[in-house]
């Protein structure tokens, strides 16, 4: 097998990058007006693991108080959402670079069939929500 050319090795790997960021971009700061709402909001990442009595998710969120975030299950999916902004002190300093996404937030969660009593906390930056399984 002959070896790589650089060139065509080099350019297929920028447009593989190039491609990446974009899906990031779009998963993360999609910033255009969910169903039900007029601001624009994006999608924070997500963890979710089931266990046989819970399903936990962890959204990635640092900063935000889990007391400000909406969490409510409607039709099998779950909504989360609410805004990280800058806290007061910061508002008016001078930004070297921001790269945490600001604004309101939505992430919609698919949960497998099951009633839950949802409970939140915060852990390492992000917040967690504990969806404990009732029958």
């Amino acid at each position: 097998m002959p070896p790589k050319d650089p060139i065509n090795w080099m350019l297929s790997d920028a447009i593989e990058t190039l491609a990446r960021a974009e899906r990031l971009q779009q998963q993360f700061l999609n910033l255009r007006p969910l169903a039900g709402s007029r601001e624009p909001s994006w999608e924070p990442p997500i963890d979710v693991l089931e266990t046989e009595r819970e399903v936990l998710i962890f959204i990635a969120l640092p900063g935000v108080n889990p007391d400000e975030v909406e969490a409510e299950i409607d039709q099998g999916v779950l909504v989360v959402s609410g805004h990280r902004v800058l806290p007061p002190e910061l508002r008016n300093a001078r930004i070297l670079r921001l790269e945490l996404p600001q604004g309101r937030f939505e992430r919609r969660i698919k949960l497998p069939l099951g009633r839950y009593t949802i409970s939140r906390f915060a852990t390492n930056g992000c917040i967690g929500l504990r969806l404990a399984k009732s029958s």
